[in-house]
Order: structure tokens, then sequence, then C-alpha cells
């Protein structure tokens, strides 16, 4: 051992002494209390940001293991929830950045004793390298609007409601029978494949390669758990991909992925294999999306793999951009593979073995070496709530470049292709709802101000495609809707036009109908039976 981390070692405890010795008996208390059973108790944790200086946010400690190191004594590490947070900020923190010094808040003796019972209904530890520490946790006539070019006679301009990012309590949970899309709440994937039952990981690797392990049982449904069958069945009848909110939260199996030249932290859990969670890093092929282990499988792999775009009909091209059409029947395991992937970065996705009742739409970036996945939607084949998406995303590597809205843009293509109106299923998540209000929000004021005359909402939807209540909901949020001698108007602020004129300058990629090389697909009642 050098002397520099020697020094480094004995830096960080006399560090730990002045912090420990600073605290008063009742915090010296509760500390230890703590340590006994650290599961659901909130404390303030240093949350540490790339380029920016730490701050300490009050955090839930989720789950809790040993971190062995090969010369050293046991260290400890809990994965951690930030209050008022997305579930992506979830992370390992060591016992350093935890604060005694501002409390701790240690759950109730009835809520814990009732999440105990939970958790041994669902999850069974086993032995493994690492021992989770303390208790288990189951975590746990509005259509005759008339838009009137002219500005509001009393000389009031409409100022635009403020889009917000934060996550509320609807687009994390989403109804028993609901929709939802990349963005609504979806019960975790279910493990079991033909009656077998399955380990997952839940803790991520540490240095060492230690991780906490849970068996996942299958629940009968009167546990708020749904089987192969019962949940296949809801899929088909109720037009949506959510089952049951009762899920489990589950902790990030994976540290990071390697796909193509892009190397990405992973958000959320992702049932890969028991083998492939345990790795340092999940080396996945950009074009056939099977996941490796190890660099060189990956490696090999590629001398033999001679897919170079996604398995479907190529439907749009236009400059580097193309769209690929997938039928989840035809091509099971790479749609599959594309399902797992996306639970990445997904916290509601699942059903990733039952792709039939799907098409998935792929956009790829062209370029000598083939066709790179950007990010995809899917839609039922045959949908009884008449959407049009029923999962979007845009890889994170791909993210604030525009792409996600050249997807939403596609979507709406396609609807129009189809003769109809269309909308995602709901509800929706944090960034799915700031990336659609953006979309409605240029498309609906780029068609009013092209406008000459009046129009109505009804003339709006047949134009853009979008329905007739999400259209409401986006003038609202921009407050353009107006009651002005006796009827509803929509009139639009200068602020509106403005941040629409802003919009309009940053745009990079648009879509062009014209390159749309498609015929809407359909199904005869035979088909969808056996789908």
């Amino acid at each position: 051992m050098s002397d520099t981390s020697i020094n480094q070692e004995s830096e960080e405890k006399v560090n730990e002494k002045d912090t420990f010795s600073s605290l008063t008996t009742e915090q010296t208390a509760n500390m230890n209390k703590f340590i006994a059973s650290p599961l659901n108790c909130k404390l303030f944790v240093e949350k540490l940001s790339p380029n920016q200086p730490s701050e300490w946010r009050k955090a839930e400690v989720l789950w809790a293991r040993e971190s062995n190191g090969k010369n050293g004594p046991i260290r400890y590490e809990y994965y951690v929830h930030y209050v008022e947070f997305n579930k992506r900020l979830d992370e390992w923190v060591p016992f350093e950045r935890l604060d005694f010094s501002r409390g701790v808040e240690f759950p109730k003796p009835e809520q814990q004793k009732k999440k105990k019972q939970q958790n041994d209904q669902s999850t069974t530890p086993t032995s493994g390298a690492s021992t989770p520490i303390g208790s288990g946790r189951a975590t746990p006539p509005v259509s005759e609007l008339l838009y009137s070019k002219k500005r509001d006679r009393a000389g009031r301009s409409t100022t635009p409601t403020t889009l917000r990012g934060s996550a509320s309590p609807s687009s994390q949970k989403r109804k028993l029978e609901g929709g939802e899309s990349d963005e609504g709440n979806i019960m975790e994937k279910e493990m079991m494949m033909d009656g077998q039952e399955e380990q997952v990981v839940l803790g991520a690797d540490d240095e060492d390669g230690q991780s906490a392990v849970v068996a996942f049982d299958e629940q009968p449904q009167r546990n708020g758990h749904f089987s192969k069958d019962q949940e296949i069945e809801k899929l088909r009848t109720s037009g949506s991909m959510t089952q049951c909110v009762s899920e489990i939260a589950r902790v990030k199996n994976l540290d990071k992925i390697q796909m193509g030249q892009f190397e990405v932290e992973p958000w959320y859990f992702a049932p890969y294999p028991q083998e492939y969670a345990y790795c340092d890093t999940l080396y996945i092929c950009e074009f056939c999306l099977l996941y490796w282990a190890s660099h060189r499988q990956l490696e090999r792999h590629r001398r033999r793999c001679q897919l170079q775009h996604p398995p479907g009909n190529e439907i749009y091209r236009h400059n580097d951009i193309s769209f690929f059409e997938i039928d989840g029947r035809k091509q099971r395991t790479w749609c599959r593979n594309l399902c797992l992937l996306s639970k990445l970065f997904l916290d509601h996705k699942t059903l990733y073995y039952d792709v039939d009742p799907f098409l998935f739409y792929c956009m790829t970036l062209r370029d000598d070496r083939g066709c790179h996945l950007i990010g995809y939607f899917s839609k039922e084949k045959e949908s009884s709530e008449n959407y049009n998406v029923a999962c979007i995303l845009t890889l994170p590597q791909y993210q604030r470049h525009g792409f996600g809205k050249l997807l939403i843009g596609f979507s709406y293509l396609l609807s129009k292709a189809e003769g109809r109106t269309g909308s995602p299923e709901k509800p929706l998540s944090d960034l799915g709802l700031l990336s659609y209000r953006a979309y409605w929000t240029d498309t609906i004021v780029d068609y009013l101000i092209s406008a000459s005359g009046d129009v109505t909402i009804d003339e709006i939807a047949q134009h853009t495609s979008i329905t007739t209540q999400d259209i409401l909901h986006t003038l609202q949020n921009i407050g353009a809707l107006k009651y002005y001698r006796g009827q509803h108007i929509i009139c639009l602020g200068d602020k509106v036009i403005e941040q629409w004129e802003r919009s309009k300058s940053k745009r990079k990629r648009v879509i062009a109908p014209d390159k749309l090389d498609w015929k809407p697909l359909h199904f005869s009642v035979s088909q969808l039976r056996f789908m």
C-alpha cells in the first residue's frame, strides 16, 4: 500500500472521529439505533453532483449492505431515495455521507411491522456475499371555441403558466385500469417464465462484486399481484400496459451499460438475468440488443452479428434519420431485448415477455456503419382507448437534442395517415409531460398563427391529429382560454408567441410528411385473438 493511500485513510478516520465526537448523547443514541435497523429511516445525506458543490438532502434508506474491502475493515453502504426527487437519483452511499446531527426520522412501529409483513410475502433474502442489514422493505360543449387573431380588447396579454418538471403523485402511480405511456406507471416486469422461479439482484455491485440477492415469488391476485396469464388478459382487454400499482420499489441492479461508443448509467431496476446483473458493466450490441457480461464476448459477437439496423421495414428516411416498423409477434426476441433496455430508464415499464400485441417504431441515426438506435415508441395493434403511443423513450445519450419531439411528431404523423386523432397513454411521467406539453404548444400555436380567420377546436384537432382534450389542456396550461362577451375565445399572449418564436429558432430537425412510405395496418378479429 502506498504512502498516499495510507495518508488518505488516516485523514478519513480523523474526519470521522471529529464528526462523531461533535454529536450529542441523544444524536449518538439515534446513530446506534439507526445502525441496528436502518431501513425506512429518513435522515440527511450528502448528495454529490459533478462540477457542482455537494448539498445535503433528506433521504430514505431503502436497503443496506456490507461492503468488504480486500484489505480493510467491513464498511456499510446504504441505498437511499432522496425525498421529493425522482427515483432515478437513487444511489448507494457510504456511512460517512450520512448526517446524524440533523436528526433521524425512524419509521413508526405499526408501519414498520406492516411493511415487514409485506416484505415477507414478496421477498425472501438468500445467502450471498453481502448481508442485508435490518428488516426488509417492500416498497415500496367546448368544441365550438373560436380563436380570434385580435388581441384582448381590454389590453391584457395572456401569460402562459410555467412548465414544471417536478413529478406529481399522479405521474408516478398509474391507475389499475388506466393507461400508460413511456410515461405512466406500469407494474414491474414479472420474473416468472414458464412457471419457474428466478432470482433477481437487488443491490448494485460494489468494488468487490458483492451484492444483496432477493428472490421474488409470484403472488396471487388477492395480494395485489397478477399472474402472467391474468396480466396478459388485462392488457388485451383494457388497452393498457398498467396492471398493478402496488409494485415493489426495487434497487437498481446495474452500475453502467456500454452501448456502441456510449457508457450510460442506468436509472432504474431492470430484470436482466442474475449472471448479467452481477457484472460491473453490461455490454449491449447496439444493433441486435443482445447483452454480454464482458467486452471480449461482445467483440466476438460483433464479428458474427450481421444486423446493422432494427429487424423491420424502413418506413421513413430523411437526411440521416430513419424509422423502422417492427411487429412484436414476428421479432419477439429483439422486441423483448428492447423492452429490457428501456426498463433501465423507465420506472414503470413491464411485460417484456408479451410483445405480440404491439408494434414498435424505432428511430435511428444512419452512418457508414449502420443505423444506430436513438429511441422508440410502441403502440397497440388495436387500442380500445384510441391511444397512438403506449410507451416512448429517447435513450439518455441522445436526449436534449430534439429527438424527443421528433418521436412524438412521427407518432402524430402516423395518426394523420390513419385519419384519426390520437393521444399517449396517461398519466404521463414528469419528463413525458414536459415533452408532450412542449410539442402540443408548438404545434397548436404554429397552426393558430398560420390560420386565417376564426378556428374551432375541432378544426385544430383535425389538422394536428391531437385530441380535443389534449388541445384544451394545452390551451389552459398556456393561459390562452378567455371568456369574452358571452363566449369562450382563444387569445395568444405576447409571452406565448415569444416562447414559440424562440422554440422555432432552435428547431434543428423536423418531420417531413412526404418522406413517409407507410400504409396503416389492419388486423382482423381472428388475428388479434391469437396475439
